[in-house]
């Protein structure tokens, strides 16, 4: 037989009317019929089918029983994962952080360069070194006194140097402002806060406050990258949590030159910052007192 025959009585099929009837058994009385077709049962079929699957679908997207299908994650899971990204990120900064400080360590003890790495913020350090100071001749003297008489020095001098500005009290003292920040931790001598926190730019250069010679240069587990600076009139400032240090121990500096980039270095840090501390006579001062930020 053709197929194309086989095809059209199939389809002739579907329209024949079928009923489905319900007798009583006892008085063989019709009960109850129902008059369909193939094509009809087809069509409920189909309809009922998408109801369901359409039904189903609601359920999994509105109701909390998506959660009882295997491998949907809920909501606390949801917050639990990106909590543990966040703690995992911090864990692999500390442990680059931890590298970074042996590296250092052992590159010092070896007797080696410590080598040039990129910063917290992704950024290469600048190269400062083919920059050319030029020194006045009373500048040359200076620091030639500092370095052979009191490069390490912490102390006031019993014979200090006949200057007018190392004579005076701090409060007539000019000081430099270190940063362009906003001050965001106050002095504290009760919490042994013995500075103030400035946020600053990326990137920012920080400045040297006064005239004065590099007597710490260095690394520390808790602070970073810090730079300590001996002035006049037995000042000491320190400049904390640095990026990288652009002065080293010895180098003279003046009012103003650049001696630090700001960073996120050390244990104690919060976020990029930079901790300034200014010492008299072995005490600490308020820099708010003295600098206007």
């Amino acid at each position: 037989m053709p197929e194309s025959s086989q095809k059209k009585k199939f389809f002739h099929r579907l329209k024949h009317a079928y009923r489905l009837v319900f007798f009583n058994d006892n008085t063989l009385e019709e009960v109850w019929h129902v008059r369909f077709t193939p094509r009809n049962i087809l069509s409920i079929a189909g309809t009922i089918f998408i109801i369901l699957v359409g039904g189903s679908m609601a359920l999994v997207m509105f109701t909390p029983m998506r959660e009882l299908i295997p491998g949907y994650t809920t909501d606390a899971m949801r917050r639990q994962i990106v909590t543990n990204a966040i703690r995992l990120d911090s864990l692999e900064r500390e442990i680059h952080l931890r590298d970074k400080y042996f590296n250092t360590i052992n590159a010092i003890v070896a007797g080696r360069e410590p080598e040039l790495t990129e910063d917290e913020t992704g950024n290469v350090p600048i190269s400062y070194e083919n920059i050319t100071f030029t020194r006045s001749g009373q500048d040359s003297l200076l620091r030639k006194q500092v370095e052979e008489e009191e490069q390490f020095n912490f102390i006031m001098r019993s014979h200090p140097v006949s200057s007018s500005f190392e004579e005076a009290s701090i409060a007539k003292v000019h000081f430099f402002k270190p940063v362009e920040g906003v001050v965001s931790g106050k002095f504290n001598l009760n919490s042994n806060h013995f500075g103030i926190d400035l946020v600053a730019a990326p990137n920012e250069l920080v400045k040297a406050i006064l005239d004065g010679t590099v007597v710490m240069s260095a690394w520390t587990s808790e602070t970073g990258h810090v730079i300590q600076i001996q002035h006049a009139a037995n000042i000491i400032s320190i400049y904390k949590h640095n990026a990288r240090l652009l002065k080293k121990q010895g180098d003279r500096v003046k009012t103003g030159d650049a001696i630090a980039i700001v960073g996120n270095s050390g244990e104690l840090t919060t976020g990029p910052h930079l901790h300034l501390e200014i010492w008299q006579n072995g005490m600490p001062v308020n820099p708010e007192d003295y600098i206007v930020f």
